[in-house]
């Protein structure tokens, strides 16, 4: 197994057999088993020779670990323990016990919202509060498990989760009958700890003249008569579904252009690097070379956290932490083929384990093919109206989730130009609650009667660990700025020039489109030889809007790495999330990227961790609903002075033969003419 391979089934199974042998008569719950990576400096000299095609039978590989997070319970009164312990899996042993606080939550466990559907089912306190609302007999009450959030100050200790409660209509007759339209309007409150339902919150339902803080005690009888319907599944549509969309293929009859080696080894058109996937972030690229030249030890996205801006109790603290608290990989889609990725696809599985502690295979959790996204370059000479055009054609590697309502599409894109677009696609359907006939919200919009959808806002964090043209890199911040016209500089007044700052010390910086501002990750130890400047790779950070919320609110101060574009601190190993470990019913950011900033450490010509953070701001249209269509966004890196021309010239610009032309027109007199806006008739030419 290759150092930064993911765990295997059998290496899994040891881990989890390690952790039983531990805690002999003991009740076990687990969470997670994965790889633990080796420590930077000890895999630097394997991955040395590897890349100078050594003989690595002379090296020493690091040993492979596995980090595994589990529960104790006792039958007393001694609460819960939580563990996290490293496994070396080559010999069985327990190489590192990490002390955990008693005060902080793990993540969360598929198999804890398995065990609050339950404790709703059984728990009087919860039907007697359905009851009060008199809901027709054919209406299903589905409860979708959330995170809590921060508890309040009147809340006793414990480890809480909530329901957030709809109806499927059965008159539909169909299990995938739509029942986000049929929002009700309660809350059911879990204690995981005491494995006990504690309270049942009635929501509020008022519009914008009724204010933040309504009656709480009012109780509507049937909340869902002035609620209707509304389908996505196919066969559920009243109209059905448009039937003059015909066929579109991607076919590749030579097969695709890229190999993959030992389940995680990639090689595609001069890129080489190895996929894996953890439970908490997905997928993860490692090691990444362009002709044998390299780029970055580590891109992943670090997290994601979903804050909504509806101030009404209990609404205020809905906020999640997708990659935290539930963990990316525990909720990875298994991918279909001709639905998910088109083409030709390499699919990856993942190796988990449930709360059980069964050793779960999860097939086609990634996706990896080649597609086209247009023109990659294009130039004609007027002159003789030859034009020399090449596809941009990308690798892509692809997982997708699904949180509860939402869908989110992480996508790392590599072209043939030497680039690297880390995209994420956000869909499915908009979180929603009950609102009284007739009354609109300043907090969101209504999207189908009776249904408000609430404002709210999703921003990542993707974490960048460079290693560009080696370990030691400096991230300069470089600005293009008008110039005062003067006499001997600007004379005319056109000219402007280009501020480079060099970040030395660990700190934050935020987009500024205004003035360019874009970020070089640069080598200062390598000159490109034509242009004599550092080479580098580039991030222009989206200059998308940041956290809206006050900065004295819990939601703030939980994601304080939500609040600027771009965080540059100095390598630790282990450092890897850009809101800390524990984010689960936390009160602030512990050990994230501010932590890490706020060290001041020097960050020129050294090991560095770039971090990007970027998001959207979602009100909320009719449009999304029932199902939103994708918001795309990107975050770009670009060769700057890198290579010695463009990486992409050497591309083919063959004609594609299978496309064909649609003709709706004859006789026209330029059918064999150049289209290029020549005027000698040549012929278009490739």
């Amino acid at each position: 197994m290759h150092p930064l391979a993911d765990l295997s089934i059998s290496e899994v199974t040891k881990a989890r057999d390690v952790i039983l042998s531990l805690h002999p008569g003991e009740t076990i719950e687990f969470r997670q088993i994965g790889v633990q990576e080796p420590k930077k400096a000890a895999l630097a000299e394997y991955l040395k020779v590897e890349h100078s095609n050594g003989d690595l039978s002379k090296v020493k590989p690091p040993p492979r670990l596995a980090k595994c997070h589990y529960d104790i319970f006792s039958m007393g009164a001694k609460p819960v323990e939580y563990h996290e312990i490293i496994v070396n899996v080559e010999t069985s042993e327990v190489v590192e016990k990490i002390e955990i606080s008693p005060s902080i939550q793990p993540s969360l466990t598929l198999g804890e919202f398995d065990m609050l559907l339950k404790i709703c089912e059984t728990a009087p306190e919860f039907k007697e509060a359905l009851a009060e609302l008199n809901l027709p007999d054919y209406m299903e009450v589905i409860v979708e498990p959330w995170p809590y959030g921060t508890p309040e100050v009147y809340d006793p200790p414990g480890r809480y989760f909530q329901g957030v409660v709809y109806a499927k209509d059965n008159r539909q007759n169909n299990p995938d009958s739509n029942f986000y339209p049929f929002p009700v309007p309660l809350i059911p409150v879990v204690d995981m700890t005491k494995r006990k339902l504690v309270k049942v919150i009635r929501l509020p339902r008022g519009g914008t003249e009724d204010g933040a803080v309504p009656n709480p005690a009012k109780v509507d009888k049937n909340p869902l008569a002035h609620c209707t319907t509304s389908e996505y599944v196919p066969e559920l549509r009243p109209d059905g579904v448009r039937k003059d969309l015909k066929d579109l293929n991607v076919i590749q009859p030579d097969g695709p252009s890229f190999t993959v080696e030992d389940e995680s080894l990639v090689s595609w058109q001069n890129w080489r690097f190895r996929v894996g996937f953890t439970p908490r972030e997905g997928v993860v690229i490692h090691d990444v070379h362009y002709a044998g030249r390299s780029l970055f030890y580590r891109l992943s996205m670090s997290e994601m956290t979903v804050p909504y801006a509806d101030p009404r109790d209990p609404f205020h603290r809905k906020q999640a932490f997708d990659f935290g608290e539930g963990g990316a990989g525990m909720c990875a889609n298994n991918l279909g083929l001709g639905c998910d990725c088109l083409g030709h696809i390499k699919y990856f599985d993942s190796v988990m384990v449930n709360t059980q502690g069964n050793v779960v295979v999860q097939p086609n959790v990634i996706c990896l093919h080649e597609q086209d996204n247009g023109i990659g370059w294009k130039h004609t000479n007027w002159r003789t109206g030859r034009a020399v055009v090449t596809r941009n054609r990308e690798l892509v590697v692809q997982f997708i989730l699904t949180l509860a309502n939402y869908e989110y599409l992480f996508a790392y894109k590599f072209n043939l130009a030497g680039g690297i677009d880390i995209e994420v696609r956000a869909t499915g359907i908009v979180s929603c609650v009950n609102i009284e006939p007739g009354k609109t919200s300043e907090y969101g919009n209504i999207v189908n009667p009776g249904v408000l959808a609430q404002n709210h806002q999703h921003i990542f964090a993707v974490r960048i660990d460079p290693a560009i043209d080696g370990p030691n890199n400096t991230v300069v911040q470089e600005e293009s700025l008008p110039e005062i016209m003067n006499a001997t500089t600007n004379p005319a007044g056109n000219g402007y020039k280009v501020v480079r700052t060099p970040i030395t010390r660990s700190s934050w910086a935020d987009a500024s489109p205004l003035t360019n501002r874009i970020f070089k990750i640069t080598n200062p130890s390598i000159k490109n030889p034509i242009s004599g400047k550092p080479v580098s790779y580039k991030l222009t950070p989206p200059p998308t809007q940041l956290l809206l919320a006050d900065t004295r609110s819990v939601q703030a101060k939980r994601a304080a790495f939500a609040q600027h574009h771009v965080w540059v601190s100095k390598y630790r190993d282990d450092e890897l999330w850009a809101n800390g470990p524990f984010p689960f019913q936390s009160t602030g950011e512990i050990g994230g990227v501010l932590d890490m900033v706020s060290r001041g450490e020097n960050v020129e010509n050294d090991d560095v961790v770039v971090w990007s953070v970027f998001g959207l701001t979602h009100n909320p249209r009719v449009e999304d609903w029932p199902v939103m269509p994708v918001e795309i966004h990107q975050v770009s890196l670009k060769p700057v002075d890198f290579f010695t021309e463009n990486p992409s010239i050497d591309v083919p610009s063959n004609r594609n033969l299978a496309s064909r032309e649609m003709v709706t027109r004859t006789g026209h007199c330029c059918d064999s003419e150049s289209t290029n806006g020549a005027t000698n008739g040549v012929v278009n030419g490739h």
